[in-house]
């Protein structure tokens, strides 16, 4: 699609006229309506937390400060997903259908006769279209992703890997525990398989510069991925990160609004177009942040201002992408 027809008005290229390839434009596409996901805490651990290849987890992780309250894994996975439905149906009025989300901890890091009870159990619930399974890129194989592929023939199923940054230098300092190739690995496996295949990425890691994370736009566009979410940088209270930026906060890019607003906007215009981005900022809890400086800017409003900017630059995803 030339310049000239999209600046004449016509659709772009994801086919809707907001000038990013959003999330929920796709899952209308796709169910006709809003579908909202339900999130799940069904008692996984990971690699670099139970010393399999590491202890203490991230650095910068406390699943507390983003899981939902009805998210307890001592409740069955049954009763976390009508729990949340129940939550969802207040707050959400109009979503028809529902997605689970695996969400907490590595939600493939067990043996798949285990997999295959637990994403059943949760098939099996009235509303329920699909499920979104986060993960490590280090904790899938050929096996799982053939059970994952059978699942997708009945329902919408994605695997959404964890990556974070794309330098091995920042994952060892995070305490990943995996290499940025392990998540490209795993990335196209599971888009050959044909499943739907999404990467998280944070914005603000220690040691990073700008100019690397505004290179990581043209990285993240050659991989086969179908959705993208991205966060800035949050300092959560009673992490390894929060111990670490009290001793070197120099290493650190905290990013104020106006400053992330004007990244973000520039980093979107080398984005592959084809890319789905589901979040451009995380949001946690005031009482779990060491600081905030974005005030109490929410989600929704976030996203308002940013499609404002793009308007004002007259610019959209991808205009800068060179394919």
């Amino acid at each position: 699609m030339t310049v000239d027809k999209i600046k004449a008005g016509q659709e772009y290229p994801w086919g809707h006229d907001r000038r990013f390839n959003a999330y929920s434009g796709y899952f209308r596409k796709l169910f006709g309506s809003r579908v909202q996901k339900v999130s799940v805490d069904a008692g996984f651990t990971c690699p670099n937390r139970d010393g399999t290849k590491g202890r203490g987890g991230c650095t910068y992780c406390n699943n507390d400060a983003f899981n939902p309250s009805y998210c307890i894994p001592e409740k069955s996975v049954r009763q976390q997903i009508e729990e949340g439905i129940s939550f969802h149906r207040r707050r959400y009025r109009e979503a028809e259908s529902y997605l689970v989300y695996f969400q907490a901890y590595t939600n493939t890091y067990a043996p798949l006769s285990r997999l295959r009870e637990i994403y059943s159990e949760a098939l099996e619930v009235p509303g329920i279209k699909g499920l979104v399974i986060g993960t490590r890129p280090d904790c899938i194989d050929d096996e799982k992703l053939e059970y994952i592929k059978e699942l997708s023939s009945d329902h919408y199923v994605a695997v959404e890997y964890g990556v974070e940054s794309c330098y091995d230098k920042t994952l060892k300092r995070i305490n990943r525990c995996h290499t940025y190739n392990d998540a490209v690995e795993a990335i196209e496996a599971s888009a050959r398989k044909g499943i739907h295949t999404g990467a998280h990425f944070i914005f603000g890691l220690p040691g990073e510069t700008r100019e690397e994370m505004m290179a990581e736009a043209d990285i993240i566009s050659g991989l086969p991925l179908t959705t993208v979410k991205f966060h800035q940088l949050q300092i959560i209270r009673g992490t390894a990160m929060e111990r670490e930026y009290r001793d070197k906060p120099g290493d650190f890019h905290l990013f104020s609004w106006e400053e992330y607003l004007d990244f973000f906007v520039r980093f979107l215009e080398r984005l592959n177009p084809a890319i789905v981005v589901e979040r451009f900022t995380g949001e946690a809890p005031p009482r779990f942040l060491t600081s905030s400086l974005w005030g109490r800017k929410r989600t929704e409003q976030i996203v308002g201002l940013v499609e404002k900017r793009l308007e004002e630059l007259d610019t959209w995803q991808g205009r800068l992408y060179k394919g």
